[in-house]
């Protein structure tokens, strides 16, 4: 498999210490909010792939999608948001970039209604608990239902998938965070592996697969070896998410990648087990002593504490 970690699109100090430790591969979040940058654009990509070469990673992940909302709205304006979307694959298919992690998660993207959960020895993480949410306002969107939902997404699946295909780039979609709907009044449809199941077959291909994030699966209640199993038989396993959480869908937090409710053993050797050569990196790490929690869930302490833990439990799979 291929270790990578979530970064920047510009060195810091995590691209230093992430090589250190052992990491040889990039998952980039593109800068999509800075003023007059089209990160989609070949010469962007271009020249941040060479940055994360010369730094000795190999890009493998962009992570996530560009702005998308008026997709999973079905709002005008759609059209333009997928042509963004085919031109982004298209030169990452150019550039031998392989994989797209993307959500259909419309208005807000992963939430918690906390960021500042104390856990184990006075670490912070972030939590969720839907009880709060219940009398939340609606968002802008009004109520959302879960077969507009499903409609907007054929609509998005039917027109980028043959372009996937053709760029030989690989759509890894993420299923909601939480897995629970609906959240203000917008429908989660993927929150547990049957609708994952269901977006794979919507539109068959070789090109459409899914990221297993085991947080996500572990609060829905799934089998996190299985479902390894389960989509890596029908190579539809394309990223990894290596994270944990104690709890359910209506009220978990996040957990030390040693401290959760999945046996991350048995996770990794199944990984070992099916010959999943895809990247995989650690996600939602606790914030440690000395640092700020400007990042949660993405402080600097937490993601070397997990990439060692990872690494050993691989070396313990491949000698198991």
């Amino acid at each position: 498999m291929k270790l990578a970690e979530m970064f920047t699109p510009y060195p810091d100090r995590l691209w230093k210490l992430a090589r250190q430790v052992g990491v040889t591969h990039a998952v980039a979040k593109l800068p999509y909010d800075e003023q007059g940058v089209k990160p989609w654009e070949f010469t962007y990509l271009l020249h941040m792939k060479t940055r994360f070469e010369d730094y000795g990673f190999q890009l493998e992940v962009i992570e996530p999608a560009p702005t998308n909302n008026k997709i999973k709205l079905g709002l005008p304006g759609r059209d333009e948001e997928i042509e963004i979307m085919k031109e982004l694959i298209t030169n990452m298919g150019a550039l031998n970039i392989p994989v797209l992690c993307y959500n259909f998660m419309a208005q807000f993207g992963w939430f918690r209604t906390s960021t500042t959960t104390v856990s184990r020895g006075g670490a912070l993480v972030s939590s969720y608990d839907h009880s709060i949410m219940l009398n939340a306002p609606l968002t802008e969107a009004g109520i959302v239902t879960e077969e507009q939902m499903w409609e907007h997404f054929a609509y998005f699946l039917e027109r980028i998938v043959p372009v996937a295909e053709k760029a030989k780039v690989k759509l890894a979609l993420h299923p909601d965070d939480p897995p629970i709907s609906p959240v203000r009044g917008i429908a989660r449809i993927f929150r547990n592996a049957e609708a994952l199941q269901r977006a794979i077959d919507m539109v068959p291909s070789e090109y459409n697969g899914i990221t297993l994030c085991q947080g996500n699966m572990a609060a829905a209640g799934e089998d996190i070896p299985a479902l390894i199993r389960r989509f890596s038989k029908q190579n539809k396993l394309f990223f990894s998410h290596f994270r944990d959480i104690r709890g359910t869908a209506a009220k978990f937090e996040e957990a030390f990648h040693d401290d959760g409710i999945t046996d991350m053993f048995a996770a990794m050797k199944t990984y070992v087990e099916v010959g999943f050569n895809g990247p995989l990196r650690p996600d939602h790490v606790p914030t440690m002593e000395g640092e700020g929690n400007d990042k949660p869930g993405y402080e600097t302490v937490g993601r070397l504490f997990a990439v060692g833990y990872i690494k050993g439990l691989l070396e313990g799979a491949q000698k198991s």
